[in-house]
């Protein structure tokens, strides 16, 4: 039950800090979701993991689709090489996943530090 509220508290947390700090308020979010929820240390990476990527994927998907993947296209070219906008998304989403999934690691090694 655990693993699916920090799903869910992760993309929402996601969404909220996204909407007034930069984008590494993700890792924010994970390290506040690490330390907060107790969970074994890769339950709590792969439960911020899953929620931030899900997140940054619809996200980026619905602003990209928005416009025809126009932009997508042309910084698919730049950063993958490839005019394939969906794997710009999916990388995206993967960046965002990775890095608050590491932040939720810190937040429950931490956790784990102060409570002994």
């Amino acid at each position: 039950m655990k693993f699916l509220v920090s799903i869910i508290i992760s993309a929402l947390l996601s969404y909220a800090l996204g909407l007034f700090l930069p984008w590494w308020s993700v890792m924010i979010v994970g390290l506040c979701i690490g330390f907060f929820i107790p969970q074994k240390r890769i339950m709590c990476f792969l439960s911020v993991f899953i929620g931030v990527a899900l997140f940054w994927g619809c996200f980026a998907f619905f602003i990209s689709n928005a416009n025809d993947h126009i932009l997508a296209k042309r910084v698919a070219v730049l950063v993958i090489k490839k005019s394939d906008p969906m794997l710009l998304v999916l990388t995206t989403a993967m960046i965002g996943g990775i890095s608050a999934g590491v932040a939720a690691f810190t937040g429950r090694s931490l956790a784990i530090l102060f409570k002994k």
